[in-house]
């Protein structure tokens, strides 16, 4: 059976990157990302980023958690949410500065600038739903918590690039 999130035709690493280096590792959330990342092109069909999404969304009582109840090491909370593009498909982007509004939606910021959403950018406010939700993540002393869609994207991006957030991630 395929879920509505697996029919994102494109998932960015740009987001990814920009958001766990410059949103997650700033303590109010409030700085923007540049977007000098890659982006990376994944189709709906993707076995590998299916599964990662499904792993996200199944452990999102433990964001959810955190974020009610943050310790002191915990900052940064974030949610990657898909919006649809004009035509057709979903772009997957990293929601900075989180709040639940009620009845299954939130709020957020748009952590970089979003590639295919015309007229938005990095730090913009946005509504999305609970179902729209494709990941999730947070800091915890220094450590990028969760970031499940980060990992298959990892051998698409530069060595450096990857190797420099594969040390920020926190193995479980």
């Amino acid at each position: 059976m395929t879920s509505a999130l697996s029919t994102c035709s494109k998932c960015a690493v740009a987001a990814a990157f920009a958001a766990a280096l410059a949103v997650l590792g700033s303590p109010t959330g409030n700085v923007w990302a540049q977007d000098r990342s890659p982006v990376i092109d994944v189709s709906s069909g993707n076995p590998e980023m299916n599964a990662a999404i499904a792993k996200a969304r199944g452990t999102l009582p433990a964001f959810w958690a955190s974020y009610d109840a943050p310790k002191p090491s915990e900052t940064g909370h974030s949610l990657k949410a898909r919006f649809p593009k004009p035509g057709s498909g979903h772009e997957h982007i990293w929601m900075a500065d989180v709040k639940k509004i009620g009845d299954g939606r939130y709020s957020g910021k748009f952590a970089n600038v979003p590639r295919d959403l015309p007229g938005k950018k990095a730090g913009d406010a946005a509504e999305f739903k609970e179902a729209d939700i494709s990941d999730w993540m947070f800091m915890r002393n220094d450590k990028i918590v969760g970031g499940e869609t980060i990992k298959p994207l990892l051998k698409s991006m530069p060595k450096a690039d990857a190797d420099a957030l594969r040390a920020r991630m926190e193995s479980p």
